[in-house]
């Protein structure tokens, strides 16, 4: 049965993301809201939870998930950047854009993409996620809270904790946050690529709509 905690998207409650975090660290899954559309989480390092993720969004193992960071030491940490791409993301984070980058050796095999040992990364720009980023001190691992058959993320909690409640184990309400998921942009080849057209403006990095 989900626990289910009503935060303040834009002043969260210390001890409400504290006890949060405790659920992430005993193996929990969580549906959090970020400046995109609600997102699944759990601990980076928790391969029970990772594969609870993929059961709830029946993926397969090539599903980019994704690493949901702090700021761009983050990010390094956990991806390989060279100078053009750390300008990239230097002048696009925080947003609602995922980057598509070559993972480092912090990464788990198991959360790389197969073939092209990537992951996905992203900065968000929504105090709740920063709360917990912060109280979590590593990245969050996520994917968007879209489930099998559905055209659309959720974003209402009460659904959420409707579909999911035996599924999660805790969901936090902090109102809506939008339908419109992050824009993917693979960075890993010399010209930015975009993989999904979402939420972030195309502008900065040269590419046209369609």
């Amino acid at each position: 049965m989900a626990q289910f905690f009503s935060i303040h998207p834009q002043n969260p409650q210390l001890r409400l993301l504290r006890q949060a975090v405790t659920i992430l660290r005993e193996g929990g899954i969580i549906a959090y809201p970020t400046d995109s559309c609600y997102a699944l989480g759990c601990q980076i390092g928790n391969k029970d939870a990772m594969e609870r993720i993929r059961t709830i969004r029946q993926v397969d193992e090539h599903h980019h998930f994704t690493l949901v960071c702090r700021d761009l030491a983050e990010i390094s940490t956990y991806a390989k950047v060279d100078n053009i791409q750390y300008r990239l993301l230097k002048a696009n984070t925080p947003g609602s854009y995922t980057f598509i980058l070559k993972a480092s050796r912090e990464v788990p095999r198991r959360l790389q993409h197969p073939k092209r040992h990537t992951i996905g990364l992203r900065i968000p720009q929504h105090p709740i996620a920063h709360g917990l980023l912060a109280e979590l001190d590593e990245p969050l691992l996520s994917s968007t809270l879209i489930l099998p058959g559905d055209e659309l993320p959720l974003n209402d909690a009460e659904e959420i904790r409707q579909r999911l409640e035996n599924q999660v184990d805790l969901v936090i309400d902090a109102g809506s946050c939008g339908v419109e998921m992050t824009t993917v942009i693979d960075l890993t080849s010399d010209v930015p690529e975009i993989i999904r057209t979402g939420k972030g403006s195309l502008a900065p990095f040269g590419i046209a709509h369609g």
